[in-house]
C-alpha cells in the first residue's frame, strides 16, 4: 500500500500565525492538561521549504489526562492515532487526505520534548544544517516519488545526527514520527 502524498512548499511566513492560532484552540479545549504548546517541525524554521503541515508538540500533565480529552479533540477536528510508534506519546492529526496539523503529546519532562525541540533550535540557529536538510528533504521527496512513508525514513539519519548535536551528543531514542 502506498503512503500519503507529500507535497514541500517554500517557507509561508503565515507558518507561526497558524499554530499560534491552532495552539490557542488546543489550550482552550484541553484546559489545565496543557502545559505549554510548541511550534516544531520544518514550519517553525524561519526559511526552510516543508510541507504545509503544522507539526506541533504538546507538553501534558499526564497522557491519562490527555485521553480521557479524546472526544473534545475529535470535536476539534483531530483524529487521534495513540502512540503511533513512539512509546509515551500520544499523536493526533487533523485533516485527513489534507493534514493541516500534527499533534505530537508528551508528559512534561519526556526526553522526546528534549528531542523535537533540540532539532528545531539547532536548525534555527545553523543556516547550514537548515540549508543541507532543505536540500535532504527534496531528494527524499523526489526518490520517494512523493510518498510520506518513503520520505520521512530518508530524512532519518540526518535528524538524529542532528538531534545528538544539538543536545550536546546525548544518546536519544529513534524517532518514527512524521
Amino acid at each position: 500500500m502506498a503512503g500519503r502524498q507529500i507535497t514541500l512548499e517554500p517557507y509561508d511566513p503565515a507558518w507561526p500565525a497558524r499554530f499560534d492560532e491552532e495552539a490557542q484552540r488546543v489550550r482552550a479545549t484541553l484546559g489545565a492538561v496543557a502545559r505549554i504548546v510548541h511550534h516544531i517541525g520544518s514550519t517553525s524554521v524561519p526559511g526552510l521549504a516543508a510541507k504545509p503541515v503544522i507539526d506541533m508538540l504538546l507538553e501534558v500533565s499526564s497522557l491519562a489526562a490527555l485521553d480521557a480529552c479524546n472526544a473534545r479533540m475529535q470535536a476539534l477536528g483531530y483524529t487521534p492515532r495513540g502512540e503511533h510508534g513512539i512509546a509515551g506519546r500520544r499523536y493526533f492529526i487533523k485533516g485527513d487526505s489534507a493534514r493541516t496539523h500534527h499533534l505530537h503529546a508528551f508528559e512534561t519532562g519526556s526526553e522526546h520534548i528534549t528531542r523535537h525541540l533540540a532539532f528545531r533550535d539547532y536548525l534555527r540557529r545553523h543556516d547550514d544544517a537548515a540549508n543541507e536538510y532543505q536540500r535532504i528533504k527534496f531528494a527524499a521527496a523526489r526518490d520517494s516519488g512523493f510518498q510520506s512513508d518513503s520520505y520521512s525514513e530518508q530524512k532519518t539519519a540526518f535528524i538524529e545526527r542532528i538531534e545528538r548535536l544539538g543536545t550536546g551528543g546525548l544518546t536519544l531514542i529513534k524517532s518514527n514520527a512524521e
